[in-house]
């Protein structure tokens, strides 16, 4: 059974190009995983379907509000499905974290806006709270796009070569080593020669080495 992921947003066509393009387009025109987007608004009761309202207690701000973001849920939800909240004070995404996400049936991802959302709907209807770093944004509709494209990519038959899932970055807790290809010389700068070896048993250990050197510069931590 393919993964199925529904989006909720206050902003959805965001991701219209996003979903239809590249690697992750052909994946789910050829059924290997279906994304839904589906504006929160839809599920807002009131006249003019507002989806905030100012926080209790004050500050600056608005926050979304949970009735429609409960009823959203509710209508969407299977039984055993993952519902996760984006915003910047969750657990940080990883590559582990992204191929446990690639194993699920359904996911449930909504998107937060304004000042964040209610508490209420923390507390009672999501199972897991992910950030994308440490940074704040606009909204979470584009920390739901990265954690897509970053697990539909683990799906089986959606990345195509599965061979390249051992050679990137973060398989192994190591960052990815450097490629070269045609020319062999451009602009007064060669590839290096053990690439045009032929020798594969050099050619690894020369990526390994290189893997290593670029994680002790770039992300010491993850040598630990």
């Amino acid at each position: 059974m393919p993964l199925h992921i529904d989006v909720l947003t206050l902003f959805p066509r965001m991701l219209d190009g996003f979903l239809a393009e590249s690697i992750l387009g052909k994946g789910i025109e050829g059924g290997l995983l279906t994304v839904k987007v589906h504006d929160v608004r839809d599920w807002a009761t009131s006249k003019h379907k507002n989806a905030d309202d100012r926080p209790f207690g004050g500050g600056a701000g608005m926050l979304m509000k949970p009735e429609p973001v409960f009823a959203a849920i509710e209508q969407l939800q299977t039984p055993g499905c993952r519902r996760i909240y984006l915003t910047p004070d969750g657990v940080p995404y990883s590559q582990k974290l992204a191929g446990e996400l690639a194993k699920e049936t359904h996911l449930i991802l909504l998107s937060g806006h304004y000042e964040g959302i209610d508490q209420r709907i923390r507390d009672k209807i999501i199972d897991q709270e992910i950030s994308i770093g440490d940074y704040v944004l606009t909204n979470g509709t584009l920390p739901a796009a990265v954690v897509i494209d970053a697990l539909a990519r683990l799906i089986p038959g959606v990345l195509g070569e599965e061979k390249s899932l051992t050679h990137e970055s973060f398989t192994g807790k190591l960052l990815d080593f450097p490629q070269y290809t045609r020319p062999a010389e451009f602009c007064g700068m060669s590839v290096p020669d053990v690439l045009l070896s032929g020798d594969h048993a050099k050619i690894e250990e020369w990526r390994n080495a290189r893997r290593i050197e670029k994680t002790r510069q770039v992300r010491p931590d993850l040598l630990k």
